[in-house]
């Protein structure tokens, strides 16, 4: 990982500050339109080049649940190219299923951990839900927010770059851009943590209409909640976390609100 994050951002820092020197006032826009093709890049690139740096992916073995799978694909009109199982269990215990990539690039990958834990239905229910957010366009979503966000942060960079009060109150004399990119990160973190809770809010709704999606597109909802229980009691999960605990730090709805949704779901 340190590694990679020299090779990887060492150069990109050295291409923005670049940048800056040479676009003039409108740094940022230009700045932010290397990182939208960097992210985009790195959506086909990562799966293939560094996810297997870290973990072994292996095609799922033929057989009554790579059928399933395929179907639900089908069904669902998913285009994928391939689904692997990757090894998690040699880190934990923990289960998952994603996919990576895009259009012919896309891949389904299930951990071998979520194989083990849960039977065919409960996979296939898992699965249903990571294509729901695919269906529901929960990624691009996500990812669209996640770049006005970066277009947000680029501007005001920019703006109190110029803004001598910004380095005298951290004991700075002059004005840098370096320097007006290294504190603005380093406290960005107290400002996006007042955020959290309205984004974790809006991925709570997904993970709910993602459910939803699941249950329709299978048609078993008790497999999606088998499945739901499974994995919580396997990673640990908190069952009934404070609420106002679970509002500001939880990505996920919590078991308990997940199946009350899914049974909500069933009498619509």
């Amino acid at each position: 990982m340190f590694i990679l994050g020299w090779a990887i951002g060492w150069p990109m820092i050295t291409l923005l500050l670049w940048i800056v020197e040479k676009a003039g006032d409108q740094w940022w826009i230009w700045a932010w339109c290397v990182l939208l093709v960097f992210q985009i890049v790195m959506l086909i690139l990562a799966p293939m080049l560094i996810l297997p740096l870290f973990n072994k992916l292996t095609p799922l073995d033929e057989g009554s649940l790579k059928d399933r799978l395929l179907l639900l694909a089908g069904r669902t009109g998913f285009g994928m190219s391939a689904i692997q199982v990757m090894d998690g269990s040699r880190r934990s215990g923990h289960s998952n299923a994603f996919f990576t990539g895009f259009g012919k690039f896309r891949r389904i990958v299930l951990f071998d951990t979520l194989i083990e834990q849960l039977n065919e239905r409960e996979v296939e229910a898992v699965l249903a839900h990571e294509i729901g957010h695919f269906k529901k366009r929960h990624v691009l979503l996500m990812m669209g927010i996640g770049l006005a966000g970066m277009l947000v942060q680029l501007w005001i960079v920019a703006w109190v770059a110029k803004q001598t009060w910004f380095f005298s109150a951290f004991g700075f004399a002059q004005t840098s851009m370096p320097i007006a990119f290294m504190i603005f990160f380093l406290i960005l973190g107290t400002v996006t943590f007042w955020i959290s809770p309205l984004s974790h809010l809006l991925s709570r709704q997904f993970e709910y209409q993602a459910d939803a999606y699941a249950a329709q597109a299978t048609g078993d909802r008790k497999a999606l909640t088998d499945a739901l229980r499974k994995i919580s009691l396997e990673n640990l999960s908190n069952p009934v976390p404070h609420p106002l605990y679970s509002f500001v730090y939880y990505s996920h709805p919590t078991l308990l609100e997940r199946e009350q949704a899914l049974s909500h779901h069933r009498e619509q």
